[in-house]
């Protein structure tokens, strides 16, 4: 649908309820108008709204984890704000617009998805239809390198995971956890004497090994490293909320505490969580 050009009919989709993606369409056309739209709208760039759209991922899965149901609109709604922000700055260079964006979207998933909407066998299971969606994803990538493609932007922990997934397809990977510990070992050895021997960027560089190994213990255990994370710091928040409380109403802070009570408190709170946990 194209974009209305006169002001009544843009400020009649604008107020629209019901207009749909148009409406948003219309409405990231106006705050990126040269002459009468918003000043930090219009001075953005790819670069300065990269970080609000990983903001806005992020803050997506975190409502799933929550499964805050009632939220999750929202905040699909900014992420999809992000993906409309982003082709409007590119139309506005002259690079691509928004049906740019959804007919390669549509195209890949089209190519895809054979066994949906070609002449495949829908008759197989998840795990070949995604051993086929990868063999699909390098027959795309051509002659490209293994590892070429991996986002940049990724967090660490899931860009890891993804690179040794690559390497791992054409044979680059142990073969068992076993030898995954192993390494797991020998580098929190390493990382112990870099402690006490090496500049602060080789321990920089040992821990990296270390995290890199363990979110290859990850993949091997089919854990998701980010979601495993996301998860402990969230007990570790519970906990820490409980001391908090429990100290409080001693009439103190944390402050005012020393390790060995909150370290004691801290295994009341895992005595209690296992007690929920057994009703």
């Amino acid at each position: 649908m194209p974009l209305p050009h006169s002001a009544s009919a843009s400020d009649q989709l604008v107020h629209d309820p019901e207009g749909g993606m148009p409406r948003l369409l219309e409405i990231m056309r106006r705050l990126r108008h040269p002459e009468t739209g918003c000043p930090w709208d219009i001075e953005q760039s790819f670069e300065t709204i990269a970080p609000y759209t990983l903001e806005e991922a992020h803050e997506v899965a975190d409502a799933i984890a929550r499964k805050a149901w009632d939220e999750l609109p929202g905040e699909l709604g900014d992420l999809l704000f992000q993906a409309v922000f982003h082709a409007q700055m590119a139309e506005d260079a002259g690079m691509f617009d928004f049906n740019t964006v959804v007919k390669a979207i549509s195209d890949k998933m089209v190519a895809r998805h054979p066994h949906v909407f070609g002449a495949e066998s829908r008759d197989k299971s998840p795990a070949q239809q995604t051993v086929d969606w990868e063999k699909i994803k390098a027959a795309e990538r051509g002659t490209a390198r293994v590892l070429d493609g991996v986002a940049l932007g990724l967090p660490a922990l899931t860009r890891a995971v993804k690179l040794q997934k690559r390497a791992a397809r054409v044979g680059f990977d142990w073969p068992s956890t076993d030898e995954v510990v192993a390494k797991i070992t020998e580098e929190a050895a390493e990382l112990v004497e870099a402690r006490e021997t090496l500049t602060q960027a080789e321990v920089e560089e040992e821990f990296g090994d270390l995290l890199f190994v363990m979110a290859n213990l990850a993949r091997h255990l089919q854990v998701d490293p980010e979601a495993a994370l996301r998860s402990a710091n969230a007990k570790f928040t519970g906990r820490f909320g409980r001391i908090e409380d429990w100290l409080a109403e001693a009439g103190m802070s944390p402050a005012q505490s020393d390790l060995a009570e909150m370290d004691a408190l801290w295994n009341r709170a895992k005595a209690e969580e296992k007690a929920a946990k057994s009703r």
